[in-house]
């Protein structure tokens, strides 16, 4: 049953890309000639020809119908575009992503250790708070440009994959660090350790299997990580020119060619699907027997403590913003006063157009952190009631696998690009791994031995719920669900500069940085800025997760 429910949200996926056309009502014909030919006139000729061609006088439910008869033969048809076979195409990216992919978890695995070891939260809320084309491109400008020692874009040989493997590698190592902490404190605290530990058991003896119980949990994550990184790449992708498959399915997406939008999707979906069924086993496996027979044990719950003062300073600085912002102009341009260096008349400097810095990144604050809050706890919420009610985890690693921007062109094609419209979106998206978690420490509670002391005593479902699984997964998840909060802001922001969100000249965040990366060199204090105020964002996230027990 889960392998029909887990294909049978894969066709409707694909059958929703696939009628994309129909749901816009916009002619498929004229998107495909100006994409071909920008300066021909869009005459009924030339669009008789294009849609004779391509054979739209079918419908959109015809042409999804011939799609869908092709596929058993590996057929994924032809571009509207440039009328080569999808199929070839479409092997080349997805190797080149699944490589991408692979050393990026590389990375992140390796990150997340070195967090876990050094036990720095805040050193894993910044770095989870870096945007990954902002990483890229100050690697690209160190490492390939100034010392030259590695290739700046394309696609040949492993030297081409160190530098998006590190930005894409390492804000999701900071968030699997997070995670990983988090299930290894966890796991210290289980009384069984207390166990061992009287018992004379070694530390060798000991670490491995506190490594090996935090895996359970930490392994779930990798590989929605991973089934991320394979879609969501697209920044990256960009930034080193890396001919991937998010690259791919976005600029089909925008040229609204609709063969090569709906293979993308249905691998992009395929391989989540698969690597969430594959972190289901992993959990399962590395638990081993005490899953299977309840014989897993709780750990102890543990008092709230409050964090001091001096760890509220990153909160406190990101409020000192929004009164000494708010009563400046974002929008007043002054084209003589373009790139000045912090004043004061100008603290923050200005940007290209002359803007006030500080005026923007104060306005920012208000509409990027208030709409990722929301994301967030939408995304919290469901994840929660998916995760603790649902059995099946297709629906998860189908949410999971889907890029935000292939999401984002879904809703945008129905309720038009908008704010509203990105909110949608990433919330349809963050869900998954907050799911995934929710339901991996679920069930591992509901295998915990002292439960069926409970159930033998007659307690029901909503009893154990509320009194023994709630306590045990709610403070964990909520904690991973605040540490992303920096990320939804980034992904909030990226849709608004690919025209699928908030544009410009509104001053979100992440439009501020997408606006100053050309002038990085020059100014370096117009990517600074916003850049400083992401990472306390972050460091302010993981302060607030510190205070939930």
């Amino acid at each position: 049953m889960t392998v029909l429910r887990r294909c049978a949200l894969l066709l409707a996926v694909t059958v929703t890309v696939g009628l994309l056309p129909m749901l816009a009502g916009r002619d498929p014909a004229l998107t495909v000639l100006r994409a071909r030919f920008a300066d021909r006139e869009a005459d009924a000729a030339a669009l008789a020809s294009i849609r004779a061609e391509l054979g739209l006088g079918a419908g959109p439910f015809g042409l999804l119908r011939d799609w869908l008869a092709g596929l058993p033969r590996g057929d994924f048809g032809r571009s509207w575009v440039s009328g080569e076979p999808v199929g070839p195409e479409l092997l080349r990216a997805l190797l080149v992503s699944l490589s991408l992919a692979g050393f990026a978890a590389a990375v992140a695995g390796g990150v997340a250790a070195l967090l876990v070891l050094v036990k720095s939260g805040r050193t894993a809320a910044a770095l989870a708070a870096l945007p990954e084309f902002l990483i890229g491109t100050g690697l690209l400008l160190v490492f390939a440009v100034r010392l030259g020692i590695l290739p700046t874009s394309g696609w040949e040989d492993a030297r081409y994959a160190v530098l998006p493997s590190i930005a894409l590698g390492v804000p999701a190592g900071a968030l699997l660090g997070t995670v990983a902490s988090d299930a290894v404190r966890c796991a210290l605290a289980e009384p069984w350790v207390r166990t061992w530990r009287a018992a004379g058991f070694n530390r060798r003896a000991l670490v491995t299997a506190v490594a090996r119980r935090a895996a359970s949990v930490v392994g779930a994550q990798l590989s929605l990580i991973v089934a991320g990184l394979l879609g969501g790449a697209v920044a990256v992708e960009v930034v080193f020119a890396v001919p991937g498959i998010g690259r791919l399915a976005v600029a089909g997406a925008l040229a609204q060619d609709m063969p090569v939008v709906q293979g993308c999707v249905l691998v992009v979906l395929v391989v989540g699907t698969a690597a969430g069924a594959l972190a289901a086993w992993t959990q399962r496996a590395l638990l081993g027997p005490a899953f299977a027979e309840r014989g897993l044990q709780a750990p102890p719950s543990h008092a709230s403590r409050r964090p001091g003062w001096l760890s509220l300073t990153p909160v406190f600085l990101i409020l000192a913003v929004l009164p000494a912002g708010l009563p400046r102009d974002p929008l007043a341009v002054d084209l003589t006063a373009r790139l000045l260096p912090p004043s004061a008349r100008h603290p923050f400097g200005t940007d290209s157009l002359g803007r006030d810095l500080l005026a923007r990144i104060g306005h920012g604050a208000l509409s990027t952190v208030g709409l990722a809050v929301l994301v967030t706890v939408a995304a919290l919420l469901i994840g929660l009631a998916w995760g603790l009610t649902v059995r099946g985890s297709g629906a998860i690693d189908v949410a999971n696998a889907l890029p935000p921007t292939v999401a984002a062109l879904l809703v945008a094609t129905v309720a038009g690009p908008g704010v509203f419209g990105a909110a949608v979106a990433v919330a349809c998206v963050f869900w998954a791994p907050l799911a995934a978690h929710t339901r991996s420490l679920t069930l591992e509670q509901q295998a915990a031995q002292h439960l069926d002391a409970v159930r033998a005593i007659g307690a029901g479902r909503f009893w154990i719920l509320t009194r023994h699984v709630l306590p045990a997964v709610v403070p964990a998840v909520t904690r991973n669900a605040v540490v992303r909060l920096p990320g939804v802001a980034l992904a909030l922001a990226s849709l608004g500069f690919l025209g699928l969100g908030a544009g410009p000249p509104r001053p979100e965040w992440g439009l501020l940085l997408a606006e100053g990366m050309p002038f990085a060199e020059r100014a370096p204090w117009v990517v600074l800025f916003p850049v400083a105020m992401l990472v306390l964002l972050g460091v302010s996230a993981l302060t607030l997760a510190s205070r939930i027990r």
